[in-house]
């Protein structure tokens, strides 16, 4: 199930916001999350569930293990908890992978492994990553472990973030499992900042996804013009994507009186790969940098670790995206444009005028999105010649032109402007206080309205339209 269907939007939504405002009390509003949360999860199989299930039950073992232990005995618990956890992401996302890979070595022997490929559960990598922030938090003694098992299931299960994030720790939302209570402005903030998200998605994200099908997938050597144009439009298609998801995450979670990390800044506007990365899925790279990257060492023990330990994280980084050698070259290409700004080149970057380093940034980003969305090598590397102007210049295909309509080219004008820059903020109207927040108040309802009223007319007419990081 997905946030921008017809099931979603027409049923689950309505039925659970009246079941959860209906609840009195946070136990019962909690059991009702629960509910709810186990029914979006088993949309996508019961077998999702099974898995679910063994991770929050083993989690909240390991949790009471962990805080239980001496000093001297609890990295060994959080050790093993770890490993546990990581087993199960890596025997469901990663078999199959090393086996491949194990095999082509092992051919000039005439050996071979059995390749395996089971069946991924529907986010498997997000919900792996909030047990590992629960048991590392219990071990750093920033929170306690927590005795009731509904909490903790909620903590894991609640349906806006379960699937595709934003990555919440435990230590930041502990306290509102147990106590919140929402407000009327809560709750119209959070569903304006829900029918945000959805438009994101609905009206900009899925207009342009024909357009990156159409080079990517039906243009086996894309010329100069199609390769631009396909990696434009899957940059833009790929943030208002996962942007508008974290987006409607927020909002829901905001409206029932809980609070969801930011998960993107205008990552478009950024001025250096660093900055990107302060910018861009913030909840995924802060998580790597405090459970990774400082726990090897950060940047304190000289400029050859710090460049090793950026290395590390990004193949990690990129790997967690998915098991293939694309994602690992995107994580490196991005892990060594972070160790070359490390460098005098840095200095030089920061230096240099705006849109220089602006122009440097977009161009690192879309080309490591060559590597992203390309489905092998081969793929990224004929794309890679598309951009360079080696597979000629030449008239699009007629794939692509059919898929270029009005509608799509101004959503794609339309849309870099607000990736890189946001919504212009209003100003210059000299009238008293109380007459210009009740304008911009009808504005604002108004353009909410006419907003949700599109995305719902778009959601009716059209085809299933999945979000991009369900895959994750």
């Amino acid at each position: 199930m997905v946030f921008s269907s017809v099931t979603f939007l027409y049923y689950f939504l309505p039925a659970f916001l009246l079941c959860y405002f209906g609840a009195r009390g946070v136990r019962l509003r909690n059991l009702v999350l629960l509910v709810f949360s186990l029914v979006f999860y088993a949309w996508g199989g019961l077998a999702n569930v099974a898995v679910l299930a063994v991770s929050i039950v083993a989690n909240f073992i390991f949790a009471q293990i962990i805080d239980a232990q001496p000093d001297r005995t609890r990295l060994r618990a959080l050790g093993w908890a770890v490993a546990a956890n990581l087993a199960g992401l890596i025997g469901f996302k990663y078999l199959g992978f090393f086996a491949e890979n194990l095999n082509v070595a092992l051919s000039p022997l005439g050996l071979a492994v059995p390749v395996i490929h089971p069946k991924l559960p529907l986010g498997i990598s997000f919900f792996t990553f909030h047990a590992i922030s629960y048991l590392v938090d219990v071990y750093r003694r920033r929170v306690k472990a927590n005795g009731r098992l509904e909490e903790i299931a909620v903590y894991i299960t609640m349906f806006p973030q379960l699937v595709a994030g934003p990555i919440v720790r435990y230590s930041t939302i502990t306290r509102r499992i147990h106590d919140r209570r929402t407000t009327l402005g809560r709750v119209s903030a959070g569903l304006r900042i829900f029918i945000i998200g959805l438009s994101w998605k609905v009206l900009i994200a899925d207009e342009v996804a024909p357009v990156v099908a159409a080079v990517f997938d039906q243009t086996a050597s894309p010329n100069l013009a199609e390769a631009w144009l396909g990696i434009v439009a899957y940059a833009l298609q790929i943030y208002f994507d996962f942007g508008g998801y974290s987006n409607m995450a927020i909002g829901l979670a905001l409206a029932m009186g809980l609070k969801f990390p930011r998960n993107f800044n205008l990552p478009y506007g950024a001025l250096s790969i660093g900055d990107f990365w302060r910018r861009w899925h913030m909840s995924l790279s802060s998580w790597f940098r405090d459970y990774v990257y400082i726990p090897l060492g950060g940047n304190r023990r000289g400029h050859l670790n710090t460049a090793i330990n950026l290395w590390t994280v990004f193949l990690l980084c990129g790997l967690w995206h998915g098991a293939s050698w694309n994602f690992v070259i995107w994580g490196v290409h991005h892990g060594s444009f972070l160790v070359l700004e490390r460098t005098r080149f840095g200095a030089l970057l920061q230096k240099a005028p705006r849109v220089a380093a602006h122009a440097y940034t977009l161009l690192v980003v879309l080309t490591g999105w060559v590597w992203f969305r390309a489905d092998s090598l081969p793929q990224a590397l004929a794309f890679f010649r598309g951009l360079a102007g080696l597979n000629g210049i030449g008239e699009l295909s007629a794939a692509l032109s059919s898929e270029l309509r009005m509608a799509t080219i101004v959503v794609m004008i339309i849309g870099w402007p607000l990736a890189m820059f946001g919504l212009p903020r209003p100003g210059g109207l000299r009238l008293p206080e109380r007459v210009r927040r009740a304008l911009y108040g009808l504005v604002d309802t108004t353009a909410t309205a006419v907003l949700f009223i599109l995305c719902v007319l778009s959601v009716g007419a059209a085809a299933y339209s999945p979000f991009l990081y369900f895959r994750f």
